[in-house]
């Protein structure tokens, strides 16, 4: 059984910090490729931010609008993936979500990833 559970998320005023995490539990073969998404009312889910845990140079790729500004990292003893997130600005207010299991596909696509946590709300002002 896998699961993921998403926290640190909360409201900030532009400029500011968060740090988000997600633990997982489960198949190892979760880990393989992870992602932050993240989704707004009316909007489609995007993706922000990606890495491959369980390799040694574990590989990372960003979002445009976010790359600079957030970090994606892993603690693989805690089986952890955060993301920081700095300079916040009123449009990173959204739902974030952790997501894993990724084999093939763009990282970008919500489809190719069949697990999911429930999400942590972020708010901007």
């Amino acid at each position: 059984h896998v699961q993921l559970v998403e926290s640190g998320g909360g409201s900030v005023q532009a400029g500011g910090s968060l740090r988000l995490s997600c633990e997982i539990s489960g198949d190892t073969y979760t880990r393989k490729w992870m992602a932050w998404f993240r989704q707004s009312p009316g909007k489609e889910r995007e993706g922000v931010a990606t890495i491959r845990p369980d390799t040694i140079s574990a590989p990372t790729a960003y979002a445009l609008s976010v790359k600079g500004r957030f970090t994606i990292s892993v603690d693989n003893a805690k089986n952890t993936v955060r993301l920081q997130m700095n300079s916040l600005k009123p449009e990173d207010t959204a739902m974030y979500y952790c997501a894993a299991g990724r084999s093939g596909g763009a990282w970008s696509s919500p489809g190719n990833y069949p697990y999911w946590g429930q999400g942590t709300q972020v708010t901007v002002s």
